[in-house]
């Protein structure tokens, strides 16, 4: 799986470089995703821009991404293309997933999210 992994001050922008997030490339979607996690980052931007084609594999690995990410931190999918959209939308997993338009959207996401919620582990960091 070709991928960039661009790594900001509050997050992580992950962006595959595939058509297809299908089941050959999702087990490696979700190691990646499971690495850079116990590497210490707790929000991640998951780029699709580049992703045509995502099947049910895809879609588990969205989810292991959204699982880790979320528990204390966000996972947000940017950029994500009208096929793949449908697809979400079928499956009811626009509504439980972090969609945004793109990467600005991304970015001051991460920003309210670090500012509303991400109190738990800053303000014990400040005591």
């Amino acid at each position: 799986m070709k991928y960039t992994i661009d790594k900001k001050e509050q997050y992580v922008i992950f962006t595959p470089m595939e058509e297809k997030l299908d089941s050959l490339l999702a087990p490696v979607l979700k190691s990646e995703l499971l690495t850079i996690h116990a590497e210490g980052f707790t929000n991640l931007v998951l780029d699709m821009s580049q992703v045509k084609y995502v099947d049910s594999s895809g879609l588990s690995a969205l989810l292991v991404g959204d699982r880790e990410f979320g528990r204390n931190g966000i996972f947000l999918i940017s950029g994500v293309q009208d096929h793949v959209m449908k697809l979400l939308k079928i499956s009811m997993l626009d509504k439980k997933l972090n969609l945004v338009a793109n990467l600005d959207e991304a970015s001051e996401a991460v920003f309210m999210h670090e500012i509303e919620g991400g109190e738990g582990e800053e303000e014990e960091e400040e005591s």
